[in-house]
């Protein structure tokens, strides 16, 4: 990867934008927000994952690693197109984003403008064409979905197993269904890609994010089983985590399932090859979260409690990122190297010249040369406040013991006043290339704006959004 040129950019995932009928979405608040960043002289606009999240919001559990959520979808877009009146939208309810809601008034306005649609709908066909390595699986799984509901585990058997003459007669009887699915796709990416374009006319690039696991209850693993360590049922004796580190004393069981690194070798990365080639065509950067498990991986017990009980497995190591440089030339991915790193980790992103990442909130435990202190960072990396992951600056702060503060406060010589500001300027004023900040520590935020608490499951998580004053300056 060649080297970042020097600039710095803001971490704000669509959903926290205000409008959008009660939850952040991909139109008029989206633009406005890209010509805050081009103001600011900002070049950046970091996003977390796209797919469809889970019940609760995490874009990191998705039903697919392809699709694109539905409740970004911009309702008004479909009125200006005619297919929605404007009395028809649901109300914008201001505050955190409740996730079942919005998901059932989008899914509604969104089935009732596919209603209204012309015969044909020009470049439909030509998506379904562009797109179907994934999208004939996905649209087929979400119409099962809504057919037989919950996980996919627990549909009728012959389903499950994949039986063709039940998937055909699925196909036939869902029709409507797999198009409206389809529809919806078609929808969400004309609409990112306008607001990408948008955001480069405005000097903006977009930086993604890519989860190296996929959610056990995905049209990925259910299509693609053979490429998991899962049985012809779905299910798993082993699954995806992490051990015990700074965000966790027990670890992070995940229950994503794991890779057969070998079948998918064999198969030319076909999987890979669709994920990357999907990622690339909706950002200009692509963030690889949980790049150590390229390396080595935590593999836990299924029916473990928690994920302290676990071995480590090889990953693919380098020869992966060979074959990614062989199908798609140079890909300009940032590497995720937090938690429990190795020196073979180190090893494994510097021969792929890709940029690792470093917290800042991580660098005030006493040792004066800790690699997250801003005077430490090498040029070739993407320096964060916090990242979704982490409290606010100012949470974190509040919460840290008497230790900390006064390390703060000593290495930015701060004897008192304000500490946010102080922070993102020592920042910006570090060697790194590519400096990111969330957009909750611009506007010093507390505990209370925290995107997400890692090894939880609270309806707080992934709830927080923005108000239409903090955009309006």
């Amino acid at each position: 990867m060649t080297q970042l040129p020097r600039s710095s950019g803001v971490l704000l995932h669509p959903t926290s934008l205000c409008g959008g009928h009660g939850v952040g979405d991909l139109g008029p608040s989206a633009r406005l927000f890209v010509d805050r960043l081009a103001l600011a002289r900002q070049r950046w606009w970091q996003v977390l994952p796209l797919n469809p999240s889970d019940y609760l919001g995490s874009p990191y559990s998705a039903t697919s690693a392809m699709a694109m959520s539905p409740i970004l979808c911009d309702l008004g877009d479909l009125v200006e197109r005619g297919w929605l009146k404007a009395s028809e939208l649901p109300d914008d309810v201001p505050g955190r984003v409740a996730f079942d809601r919005v998901t059932s008034t989008k899914d509604a306005a969104m089935r009732l403008a596919f209603g209204r649609t012309p015969p044909v709908l020009k470049g439909f066909g030509e998506f379904r064409e562009r797109q179907t390595a994934w999208l004939s699986n996905w649209a087929l799984f979400s119409a099962l979905r809504v057919r037989h509901g919950g996980d996919w585990r627990q549909w009728p058997a012959e389903i499950v197993r994949r039986d063709e003459a039940a998937l055909q007669a699925a196909r036939s009887d869902l029709a409507d269904e797999i198009r409206f699915a389809e529809f919806s796709q078609w929808i969400l990416h004309a609409q990112w890609t306008a607001l990408r374009q948008y955001a480069r006319s405005q000097g903006v690039g977009i930086i993604g994010d890519m989860p190296i696991f996929v959610a056990m209850d995905s049209a990925d693993v259910w299509s693609e089983r053979e490429i998991f360590k899962v049985d012809e049922h779905g299910n798993a004796s082993v699954v995806a985590g992490v051990p015990p580190d700074y965000f966790s004393p027990t670890g992070q069981k995940w229950g994503n399932p794991v890779y057969r690194w070998d079948v998918l070798a064999s198969k030319d990365y076909s999987f890979w090859r669709d994920r990357i080639g999907a990622v690339r065509e909706c950002c200009d950067l692509v963030r690889i979260d949980h790049f150590r498990g390229f390396e080595a991986y935590w593999e836990v017990p299924a029916e473990a409690p928690t994920a302290e009980i676990g071995v480590w497995r090889p990953g693919p190591g380098v020869e992966f990122f060979k074959w990614v440089e062989r199908a798609f030339g140079e890909v300009p991915f940032i590497a995720e190297d937090l938690g429990m790193i190795t020196d073979a980790v180190h090893r494994l992103r510097d021969r792929c010249h890709l940029p690792g990442m470093k917290v800042m909130q991580f660098g005030f435990d006493g040792d004066p040369n800790h690699p997250f202190l801003p005077h430490r960072y090498p040029e070739h990396c993407v320096a964060y406040t916090g990242t979704h992951d982490n409290d606010t600056t100012l949470g974190w702060f509040r919460s840290a013991g008497e230790d900390v503060q006064r390390n703060v406060r000593e290495y930015l010589m701060a004897a008192d006043g304000g500490i946010v500001w102080p922070l993102i300027e020592a920042l910006l004023a570090s060697a790194a290339a590519l400096t990111i900040v969330p957009f909750q520590d611009l506007y010093e935020l507390g505990n209370d704006a925290r995107l997400n608490l890692p090894g939880t499951s609270s309806l707080q998580n992934w709830s927080w959004r923005m108000t239409p004053d903090q955009l309006g300056d």
